[in-house]
């Protein structure tokens, strides 16, 4: 599965969360997620355009591999993600298992992120209103979907920000803009 994203900055949430009513968005949830990344021992992933991560959500554990992007419009990209036991320990364990194995680490991202669903021409949309530390407040819209549906998500990703009046989207990571500030 492809995740295909576009991201925006924003001044403030206000006239995002009334347009999102107005095209009948259901608020899914609201929570905070914790993002460790870590750096490959035999490539720099700042380099290849990769990502690794460990994120926690409450007591919820993932690990995410995210590959290359695919395109110069988006951020489009190869996403696995996988289930690790919940519980800090469980992420603290995999995060030494990381580091026994030469990843390094090399940035915590801490977000609010209220996340809203919308369904839109066969796509389910999820669009994340997010409060990043340390670096500002952004509206992403992301589909999950076949390389086969490439064209058509994006067409809908473009048309569903241009209806929340989103412009001047952001291709870098929070990350990335989190390093860019340090």
């Amino acid at each position: 599965m492809l995740e295909i994203e576009v991201k925006y900055p924003v001044a403030d949430f206000a006239a995002i969360n009334e347009r999102l009513s107005a095209l009948g968005a259901v608020l899914e949830v609201r929570r905070q997620d914790v993002d460790r990344y870590f750096n490959a021992p035999d490539r720099d992933f700042a380099k290849t355009d990769e990502a690794l991560r460990i994120r926690c959500i409450a007591d919820t554990n993932r690990v995410t591999y995210k590959g290359p992007k695919l395109d110069k419009a988006t951020k489009t990209r190869v996403e696995i993600e996988a289930a690790l036991g919940d519980g800090t320990e469980n992420a603290d364990t995999f995060a030494q298992l990381l580091t026994h194995l030469g990843y390094r680490p090399v940035e915590t991202v801490r977000k609010d992120r209220a996340i809203y669903h919308l369904d839109r021409k066969g796509f389910a949309l999820e669009i994340c209103l997010d409060s990043v530390h340390g670096v500002g407040t952004f509206v992403e819209l992301e589909i999950m979907a076949a390389a086969d549906s490439l064209e058509a998500a994006k067409a809908v990703l473009h048309d569903v920000a241009s209806e929340l009046g989103l412009r001047d989207s952001e291709r870098r990571s929070y990350l990335e803009l989190l390093l860019a500030k340090k």
